[in-house]
This record gives structure tokens, sequence and C-alpha cells, in this order.
């Protein structure tokens, strides 16, 4: 039974690989240092015998042995990473580099989930991979933005200098079950707003894109992008391509969530980006994926994960929440 080693394993899309990995006959080591990840998102693993949890912040180096490393320890949402942007900057770069050094050592694969924010605010549209970026180096957004790309820098320059049979994929905004309600992420905001009959907040004028990939479709293009040869090493989008605007975002969920919620309307805030949209075609060739979730029907399941969560909340946190977009 090969081992994998996931990093960030208990956040959202950690927890759903590490489900993905243990139906696979994989022997799974979740490490998380719970800032944004939590227990509850792998509760229902603890008993499997392939399944390991360990509490470790990645900034400190691993000592530790497996067949391949998924790394995605990094908090993904501006609420998240802001809070303390230097330890973002810090789980970006140290992080990674401590994660190559243990496959450096191991002489094994290793993924880097970086992200679209690398793209900063576009200059081109639909995104590929070619593409440079327009980012604020200065800005309150550059702890993850920055500390991303100095990742993707570091994982290249280990391909190049040390041959570690590294790889790189940018996520683009994924949603789906055991998102964070405060996360500060647009999808999880209306939702839990539209549920509790709040106002919808909307920053900008709701013309801004994003293109939203329901996180199944991620994880199998995450699994696809580990089982090609060691020297395919990105870096791959890894998004849905279906683009739609903020304030349509919002109507479509008042519409499936029926609440009688409003929009209310936000000054937007600074470096957040006009449109997302990823070019997957080098998706569709290398790794024979494309996302098969269609927006309408993963916000259906994201919803009912949600009305699970509210009906759960005996103390009413969750209806007192005015998340931030």
């Amino acid at each position: 039974m090969s081992s994998v080693l996931v990093t960030g394993g208990a956040g959202f899309l950690g927890s759903h690989l590490c489900e993905r990995l243990l139906k696979e006959n994989k022997e799974v080591i979740c490490v998380d240092n719970f800032f944004t990840g939590a227990r509850r998102n792998v509760d229902q693993l603890l008993g499997d015998p392939s399944f390991r949890l360990l509490q470790h912040d990645i900034t400190t180096p691993l000592n530790l042995e497996a067949d391949e490393i998924y790394n995605l320890a990094c908090p993904a949402s501006p609420k998240h990473y802001q809070f303390d942007p230097v330890q973002t900057t810090k789980t970006n770069v140290l992080g990674a580099i401590n994660v190559l050094d243990l496959a450096r050592r191991l002489k094994i694969k290793v993924l880097q989930a970086s992200t679209s924010e690398i793209y900063g605010d576009p200059h081109t549209h639909p995104q590929a991979e070619d593409y440079w970026g327009n980012v604020n180096p200065i800005g309150a957004r550059s702890c993850y933005d920055e500390g991303k790309r100095c990742a993707e820098t570091l994982f290249f320059d280990y391909v190049r200098q040390y041959r570690v049979p590294a790889k790189v994929v940018r996520i683009f905004n994924t949603y789906g079950p055991r998102m964070q309600p405060d996360d500060g992420r647009v999808v999880s905001n209306f939702i839990v707003q539209a549920l509790c009959n709040q106002d919808i907040t909307i920053y900008g004028d709701g013309g801004q894109t994003r293109s939203f990939c329901y996180v199944d479709d991620l994880i199998e293009a995450l699994v696809r992008m580990m089982a090609t040869p060691a020297d395919v090493h990105g870096p791959v989008n890894i998004g849905n391509p279906v683009e739609i605007t903020v304030r349509h975002l919002a109507e479509l969920i008042i519409e499936l969530t029926g609440s009688s919620s409003r929009l209310r309307f936000r000054p937007l805030p600074a470096d957040d980006p006009r449109q997302r949209q990823p070019d997957i075609a080098k998706a569709r060739a290398l790794l024979g994926w494309a996302p098969s979730v269609g927006l309408r029907d993963g916000l259906a399941r994201t919803i009912a994960y949600f009305e699970d969560l509210l009906r759960s909340d005996e103390h009413g946190v969750l209806r007192s929440l005015t998340p931030a977009q």
C-alpha cells in the first residue's frame, strides 16, 4: 500500500482529497495546523486504519516517510490569509521549502496547490499558463499572491537544480461541501446570507466575473496530475472555464434557496480581480480532464450542506454571521 502525505489535509480541499485517496486504497497521512482546517472535516476518516492525522505547521520541517506529497497547506480566503499576513507568507515560502526538501530526500513526487491569484488582476482573458500576471507586490493580498508565486519559483528551481519530480497546478475558484461558513469566499457568503434571509453583500457593481469549479472535479484533476510522468511539471490551470458575474451568482443562489434576501452593494476591495476565467487547454491535453458538474447542480449540493450546518447550529452562531465577501 502506497503512502500519501497531504498537508492542509483537514481543510476544505484537503479533506476531500484524503477521502478520495483512501477510496483508492492509499495510506494517507493528513497534516494540518488547524488554523483554517477543522477536525470535523476528517471525523469520518478517523476510524480508518489507513488514515493518520498529525497536527503540525509546515513552516517547521517534516520528518516523515511517504511515496507522494500533496501540498495544500495555506489559508486560501482573503479574510484568513490577511489575518496574519506574515504567517501566510511563511507558510507559502518556508512550507514549500520544507515539503520540497522532504520530497528531495525521499525521491518522490510532490504537487503544489498554487492558485489563479498568481495572475492578479489580469490583462489577458481568459488566463493561460504562459501569462505572467499583473500582481501588486506590496498590497494587502500580496502575502498570498506573491507567496504563491514564490512557492512556484521554488518548485521549479528544485526541478532544475535537484531534479525533484515536482508538479504545480493553479486552482481557480472552487466550491462545495465543507467550505467554512465565515471564510469570506463569495459562494459561502452568498449561501449563508441567503439561507438566513439576510441582505446579500456584493462588492462593486457585481459585474466582476468568476469561474466556479465543483470540488469533486477539482480533486479528480489533482489525482490525475499526480499520476502524470515525473517529467511533467506544469503549471496547469485547474478550474471551470464557464464564466459568471458575481451578481448573477447571487441571483442564482437566491433562486435555488427560495430566499427573500435582497442585494446590497458596497465598495470594491483593493486589488480585487475584475475577471477570472481559466484557459484549461493544457489540462484537457495533459490530463484528459474537464469539469463535469454544472454550476446549478454543484450549488444545490453545497446549499444542502449549509442547510444541514445551519440546522445543527444550536446557538445561532452561523445565523449571526455577516460575512464579508
